[in-house]
């Protein structure tokens, strides 16, 4: 696999993440920074999400996440001890290493989006295509829409109980400027 992603733009981003946060095992930060000392094990390495995935995968993760603190695969091995993988992380320097790194990021930011590649072994029916997210978001918006206007004409109808004449006009302009914008999406 070529990469896609420059080992400056890689370094650029350990260094950043490194000052930024505090990961829950240290020896996350040794295998960050023995990564920032090797450019030919750099070149190998991929950020994505879904690491569990992978064949060969780290998880690390900030204090600050809810991520578990460090996790290690291979093949159908699963360990929390960070030594192994560094251990083979030096062994096998030309396979490939995926990286999934659980921290804070809303919204993502640009030194996470730099580097962030898709995961090729992410299973296709976890894999939310851009048309199920517009849908998803559409029937979002749509539902929040439908829940203001109710939320409205209950209370204009409560105004007109209690005869409140003002009210019922202050609320009625909001419920026609609801549907003015609803109109324009």
């Amino acid at each position: 696999m070529t990469a896609s992603v420059s080992v400056v733009d890689k370094k650029a981003f350990v260094r950043w993440f490194l000052k930024n946060y505090q990961l829950k095992r240290r020896e996350c930060v040794w295998i960050l920074n023995y990564l920032l000392s090797n450019d030919e094990l750099l070149k190998r390495i991929r950020f994505v999400e879904e690491a569990h995935y992978c064949p060969r995968a780290m998880v690390m993760s900030t204090v600050d996440s809810t991520g578990v603190p460090f996790r290690f695969y291979k093949g159908n091995v699963m360990t929390a001890d960070a030594e192994k993988s560094f251990h083979d992380l030096r062994l096998h320097e030309h396979e490939d290493m995926y990286i999934q790194l659980n921290f804070p990021n809303t919204p993502p930011s640009a030194q996470y989006l730099a580097v962030l590649e898709e995961n090729p072994y992410m299973p296709e029916t976890l894999i939310v295509s851009e048309k199920d997210r517009l849908l998803a978001e559409e029937l979002l918006s749509n539902s929040l829409l439908v829940f203001q206007e109710e939320k409205l004409l209950a209370q204009i109808d409560e105004a007109l109980d209690q005869g409140d004449e003002e009210r019922f006009y202050e609320l009625s302009n909001l419920l026609q400027a609801l549907k003015e914008t609803a109109n324009l999406q």
